[in-house]
Parts: structure tokens; C-alpha cells; sequence
């Protein structure tokens, strides 16, 4: 069974134990170790994505992360999208809409952050925002609400079908484990600016985010665009999981070198002929 398999959620969250490892047999060390031996076939794949984008390829991927304060988005996206070159990477960090972005439906400025042909876009918090703070907080219409459930699937649908990949991590921390960390940012003048007062007014509505949560998963995980619920208590665990997932999808695409347009032999006479 592959990892996207295994990860996939099957039930209630609170049955998830965020302090496992789910398909690695070996202990935190090493599956820090694990990452490192898989960095080099994730950047030949991402190199090779790119350079089919270059050639006319639509084919693209969008790496999705959610989860809690401190779940580890930020530690992701240096371990594994650091992991490939940059010049095929674009993220966007979705904070609090602005006016013009309120004007427009939910989908549209994400819709404008979607990865072009060749590219891995990812996500550091996505539209599921608007399904998780905007029910936490009752910031629209419950029937509104609702009716973002249908139209993420349509959204992710419509995506899938012009050739793009999606893999969407809920990173999935517990309470203990957000106090460790929060009380770790405050211990280290290098992480203040990661620690936000109002973090621990969101923590106390930790109930409510972790229903939102399960609603999301459990509409909006489907065939084309499933959810996989990622145990975040061991960052190395956590770093391995998500890029291997990554690894899979690009694996998934059946990537190859594009043939080029011009002659190579007839180009490499010209070049010895200089």
C-alpha cells in the first residue's frame, strides 16, 4: 500500500495518534535520515516536470498544507520544498483577505495562485480557510458555507481535468504538542517573530477547529483531489511523510525528458565547429 494510500482519512480524527509514524518502520532519526536519501529522485523529478512544462506539457502539481499552530506548514516547505529547485517552485501564503479580494468569491484569488504548466505550487494554508476560520468564527451563513464544500470539489475537479495534481496534507498536531512549541518560540529570541498572542485565543477553540476540520476532510476528500491526514509530532516523521507523498505523485506522472526540437546531432556539430 502506498503512503498517499495509508494516509488517506478513513474515520474521526481524535483516532489518529499525531505522535505516530504510520508506514516507516524505523524510529526519528532515522526517518530524518529517510528524507535525505529520497531529495535527489525528488529534484530529477521536479527538474523533469519543468522542463515538460517548458515543452508544452500542461501537467503541473499543487502541494496543499493545513493544520493547527505549529503543525509545521513553515518546516515543510523549507525541508521539502528546499529539497527541489526553486526556479519550479511557487508559494503562496494565504492570509486574511483583503477588501478586493472580499469583492470576489472565495475561489478567486486562489484560482490566480494556482501553479502554471511545469511548476509544484504550494499552498501554506489554501481555501479551506474559508470552510475552518469562517465556521469557527461564523464569519458567513452556515447555507453559504455549505454551498464552499461543493464548489471546493468543483474547483479541485476542473483543476485535476487541465492536467494538474493535487495533494492536500492535514498536518495533524495535539494540544500538548502545540504547547511545547509555542512555549519553545518564546524560550528562543530567533523564533519570536513565529509566536502571535492571539494564537492562544485560537487554541482555546481547539474543539471547534477540529470539527471544522473533520467536516472538510470528510466532504472535500475525494478520487481526484483526496485529503491525507499526516501525523505531525515528530517533525522528521513529518518531513519524510509529506515528501514522500510528493515523490509518489511525481512518480504518478511517469516523467520523462522531453524530446527536443532541434536535431542534437546537427547541433553538436555546429557547437564543435565554433
Amino acid at each position: 500500500m502506498s503512503l498517499s494510500e495509508l494516509l488517506r482519512p478513513s474515520g474521526a480524527l481524535a483516532d489518529v495518534d499525531p505522535q505516530s509514524m504510520p508506514g516507516f518502520d524505523g524510529d526519528v532519526a532515522e526517518a530524518k535520515a529517510a528524507l535525505k536519501q529520497i531529495r535527489g529522485e525528488l529534484a530529477e523529478l521536479q527538474e523533469k516536470l519543468y522542463a515538460n512544462g517548458l515543452s508544452g506539457d500542461n501537467r503541473s502539481v499543487l502541494l496543499v498544507l493545513q493544520g493547527m499552530d505549529t503543525s509545521g506548514k513553515g518546516g515543510v516547505i523549507e525541508k521539502v520544498a528546499g529539497a527541489v529547485n526553486p526556479q519550479g517552485v511557487d508559494i503562496t501564503s494565504f492570509k486574511k483577505p483583503s477588501d478586493e479580494e472580499l469583492s470576489h468569491d472565495f475561489l478567486w484569488r486562489i484560482n490566480k495562485a494556482l501553479p502554471q504548466a511545469g511548476k509544484i505550487g504550494v499552498f501554506d494554508r489554501s481555501h479551506y480557510e474559508d470552510v475552518l476560520i469562517v465556521r469557527v468564527h461564523g464569519l458567513a451563513p452556515i447555507g453559504e458555507i455549505e454551498r464552499r464544500y461543493a464548489a471546493i470539489n468543483e474547483f479541485e475537479s476542473a483543476y485535476a481535468e487541465s492536467g494538474g495534481t493535487i495533494i492536500k496534507c492535514f498536518l495533524h498536531v495535539d494540544q500538548d504538542t502545540q504547547k511545547e512549541r509555542l512555549a519553545a518560540r518564546l524560550e528562543d529570541p530567533e523564533k519570536h517573530y513565529k509566536y502571535r498572542p492571539g494564537d492562544l485565543d485560537e487554541r482555546a477553540l481547539w474543539g471547534a477547529y477540529t470539527e471544522a476540520y473533520q467536516i472538510a476532510l470528510e466532504r472535500c476528500s475525494t478520487d481526484v483531489a483526496p485529503w491525507h491526514v499526516v501525523p505531525s509530532g515528530h517533525k522528521p516523521y513529518r518531513n519524510w511523510a509529506v515528501a514522500t507523498l510528493l515523490l509518489e505523485a511525481l512518480r504518478d506522472l511517469k516523467l520523462d525528458w522531453p524530446t527536443p526540437s532541434f536535431d542534437v546531432e546537427a547541433e553538436k556539430k555546429r557547437v564543435a565547429g565554433l
